[in-house]
Order: C-alpha cells, then structure tokens, then sequence
C-alpha cells in the first residue's frame, strides 16, 4: 500500500475545524510523517494513526506551523515506552531546538533519536530502503525549505514464463532472473536476461512540496510525471501579490505546476485562516487542472 492521509490542511493559524500542516504517508509495512504542526498526536487519535509504527519524520522547514507539534510526539511516544529508533530530519537548526527542550525537562528517551540535517548542498537522494526512495528539494520560501519525493520502485524485472521454458531455465532461477542475471546453461551458452523478462513496471512517486512561491525552475524537475503532488494554495488568484509577498502559492498557481508537470493528480492545502470555506480553491484549480481535490483532514488519499 502506497497512500497519505492528512491530519492538517491549514496554514499558521489553526481554526476550529482546520489544523496546521501534518501528513502520513503509508509505504507496505511503515509509516512516515511529514511536518507535524501543533495538535498533530489529537489528530493521530482521532483518525487512529498508530504513532508507534512512525518509523521516520520529516520536517520542511522551521515555521511553526510545520513543527511545533513534534516534541510533544517524541515525548508522547516515549512514556509509552518506545525502543525502536526513531529518524527525524530537518533544517540542521533543529536538532538543538529538539534538545533544548529535553534538556530543560530533563527528559531521557527510551529510543535513539537519529537526526539527519537537511541542507541547500545535500539535496537529493536521503535513503534508499527495499522498494522505497526518498529524495529532497529547495523550494522558494522566506526561510530554507525542502519538499520530499517518495518513490515506490520497483527493481525486480518481470518474468515471461513462455520463453524462460523456451531456454530450459529451472523455475528454481526465476529469482535471480528477477534481479537481472544471465542464465548459464550446462553446454555454456549464455541466456541474456533481456531475452526472457521486462523492463521492471514504472513504480509510483507522491511529491509534497512543501511551502512556496510559484517557481517553475525549481518544482517542475521533482513533480514531472509524479502520480500525487501536494502543493500549497495558500491564496485564491485574486491574492496573487500577498502571496508572493509572503512567499505563498494561489490556487491557479499550483494547478499551473500540475499540469506543466504532467502529473496524474494534485492535492491542494495549507489554506489561509482568511477563508472559512476552501472550495472555492476547486473552483479555481480545476478549469487548469480537473484531477484536483482539496487535501482533506482525515482522508487517505492513494497514489
């Protein structure tokens, strides 16, 4: 399973029934959370997120609005006596703000707490575990800012059965013929893998992009062709200034991304507390864009 559920959709300023920006992004058997603004862990009660099977944490920047939840978590998760480490990464300034306030409480974790700094110099692949990649980006915003690609790859080649019985290849090789290896038969002919499997299926990408100005030179190279994107629609079009003042997307902008990128569907969040209903957010982003929805708190979204 490849999917996100969001717990927050809202920009800086919570509301009663809109929360600042936290998503969690399921890859088969792990779970992964990406910012975590205040009121995250209330969010993971309601919609029944297991926070012990969190195995990773990203945070974009150091906005509030994207990490002021994130202590509690990590305090949260260890009273209820977690062992299994746990990875966060961030902006390199983190990781003290982090242990600042564990040390004032004098708190000890019952985990490691590995802690990898995201940098303008690093930007690109963060890890790369079984059949998922992960990698990161600059966006345009008043303070350093990462988006994230996740990509759910698929390296095994695919079999074609008829012609591996064609070469006489033992079904007890398939595995090997999976991960790409020639076949050597007893009279040392050399069966070229090529011959008898495929090019392994395209696998799947989800692109959060984080807060930012529209920027085509530095999104579209890391939403081109993705099945999800999330991009900020802090702004209706008509606050096109106001957002680029305050390094902010429109709702038109990030439907312009989208469909320049050729990607398959947008989420769209990180709304203004100045808007109490955000369908008008559609309304503006599907004429450029129709496969738009509005990043809803509590749904789970697949890619």
């Amino acid at each position: 399973m490849f999917a996100v559920t969001i717990l927050g959709n809202n920009s800086a300023l919570p509301t009663l029934d809109r929360h600042p920006t936290a998503q969690v992004i399921t890859c088969n058997d792990q779970l992964m959370l990406v910012d975590c603004g205040e009121g995250t862990q209330l969010q993971m009660a309601k919609y029944r997120v297991r926070r012990s099977r969190i195995q990773r944490v990203f945070i974009s920047h150091l906005h509030g609005d994207h990490y002021f939840g994130l202590i509690g978590f990590i305090n949260t998760i260890s009273l209820l006596g977690r062992t299994e480490p746990l990875h966060v990464y961030g902006p390199p300034e983190l990781l003290p703000i982090l242990q600042l306030q564990l040390d004032v409480a004098g708190t000890v974790l019952n985990f490691d707490m590995h802690f990898t700094p995201l940098t303008p110099e690093g930007c690109g692949l963060l890890f790369r575990e079984k059949d998922l990649e992960v990698s990161y980006f600059p966006t345009d915003h008043r303070i350093p800012c990462y988006g994230f690609r996740f990509e759910l790859v698929k390296r095994k080649r695919r079999i074609v059965p008829e012609q591996a019985r064609q070469y006489e290849i033992p079904s007890a090789f398939y595995s090997k013929l999976g991960e790409g290896a020639d076949y050597i038969r007893k009279d040392g002919t050399v069966v070229k893998n090529d011959w008898v499997t495929l090019p392994p299926p395209k696998g799947k990408s989800y692109v959060y992009c984080a807060d930012t100005r529209y920027n085509e030179a530095l999104l579209l190279p890391h939403v081109n062709g993705a099945d999800l994107v999330y991009h900020e629609t802090t702004y209706l079009q008509d606050q096109e200034a106001r957002a680029w003042d305050r390094y902010h997307s429109t709702s038109v902008q990030a439907a312009t991304l989208a469909a320049k990128g050729n990607v398959k569907q947008l989420l769209i969040g990180h709304f203004s507390s100045k808007y109490q209903e955000v369908e008008g957010f559609l309304d503006e982003c599907k004429p450029l864009f129709a496969p738009t929805d509005i990043a809803r708190e509590g749904v789970t979204y697949l890619v």
